[in-house]
């Protein structure tokens, strides 16, 4: 929930895990160039979550980082995981500290958007007419569905191990997502497709009901259409320009996201926010920690460059400066320089590191025209 554009905002970062920090660095040194230009402050304090905060306080997601979470005007979170703390129990995993911070601050929708951009086109797998001028929006339930769900375990049952989980939604739940994507579908192009599987799953039919009731009732002028999951997967891939918005709950959801980043040609490109009906939302790269490369200067900060423009899009009332964070983005991409997730052979573009990158959109920020039209 956006808070009234001020002279002063107090972020919390959570730089986690792998490449993170690097990251973080990079989008700190962008934020500040911002803040410089535009006359305004951001009060950035660091805050543990995931493995680093396993490490220094034997909690994935401490109390403390809770509670300055809450009490930040926004959140932006780097990236968390790795595969030092791939077989411990579950308490004490980094992703259980990313789902307590999303239940405990109550952000409920996931924004993901899936833009490609056209001096990565050649980056994406798909052919050049397929993906050219994609531009979509998954918006994921968080906080219900399969991961949530109870009853849940594993049991043994006639002398073997049975596991089980429930996927459930009530009906409020159904119908904050649906406003959600409503809205932002109203924001865009006016066309939004919700996703489920209700020729099969009774959950699915009460998702589909609900939705239809809150688009009639709230958003006539939306364009509303349905469509199995697994079609849904493979139209992704078909045909990806029939999609302006998509709401899912979360299983699908975190399976077709993720799909839909693919379209772009690199996680490394995408941010996303997670909002909830009051109070800061937390904004974060999709792309993991990638513990393969963390500490060698070859990491993206783009994708964590971005998802603060969405921050300061969604969170802190400032449409101009987000659009001037992607625009300096794009503007470092159109220069030709591409971070190895993004490097083609051959494209005759300069590999740079993450720091490199940082800077120079940094550099951009400070000099560079804001576009005229704003985009949504």
């Amino acid at each position: 929930m956006a808070v009234p554009k001020s002279d002063s905002y107090s972020i919390t970062l959570l730089p986690g895990d792998g490449i993170g920090p690097e990251i973080t660095a990079a989008t700190k040194e962008v934020l500040g160039t911002l803040c410089d230009r535009y006359g305004f402050k951001m009060d950035l304090k660091e805050a543990l979550i995931g493995g680093a905060a396993i490490d220094a306080k034997n909690d994935p997601f401490p109390d403390e980082s809770l509670e300055q979470c809450r009490n930040s005007d926004s959140v932006l979170l780097a990236c968390i995981g790795g595969y030092k703390w791939d077989n411990n129990p579950r308490e004490l995993r980094p992703e259980t500290g990313l789902l307590k911070m999303r239940k405990e601050m109550g952000l409920f929708a996931n924004l993901r958007p899936a833009k490609v951009l056209p001096q990565l086109i050649e980056a994406s797998t798909l052919k050049k007419e397929i993906v050219e001028g994609v531009d979509v929006m998954v918006v994921r339930e968080l906080t219900g569905d399969v991961y949530f769900g109870t009853p849940k375990g594993i049991d043994v049952v006639d002398g073997e191990r049975v596991g089980y989980n429930n996927m459930i939604y009530s009906e409020s739940e159904i119908e904050r997502i649906a406003r959600v994507a409503g809205d932002v579908a109203s924001k865009r192009n006016g066309k939004l497709c919700s996703v489920d599987k209700a020729n099969v799953l009774d959950v699915s039919q009460l998702w589909r009901d609900v939705v239809i009731e809150v688009m009639t009732k709230e958003f006539p002028d939306v364009e509303l259409s349905h469509m199995y999951v697994d079609n849904a997967a493979m139209q992704l891939i078909r045909w990806p320009k029939q999609f302006d918005t998509i709401v899912c709950g979360n299983i699908f959801g975190d399976i077709l996201s993720d799909e839909a980043s693919m379209l772009v040609g690199s996680l490394g490109m995408l941010p996303s926010a997670s909002i909830g009906e009051s109070g800061p939302g937390v904004f974060e790269p999709c792309h993991g920690s990638a513990p393969d490369i963390a500490g060698n200067d070859m990491a993206n900060p783009l994708a964590m460059i971005l998802s603060a423009a969405m921050m300061l899009r969604y969170d802190l009332e400032r449409p101009d400066e987000a659009l001037l964070l992607e625009t300096a983005v794009e503007a470092a991409l159109d220069q030709g320089l591409r971070t190895a997730d993004i490097k083609q052979d051959g494209d005759g573009c300069k590999l740079v590191g993450c720091a490199e990158m940082g800077k120079t959109v940094a550099d951009l920020v400070s000099k560079i025209d804001l576009p005229e039209a704003i985009a949504v």
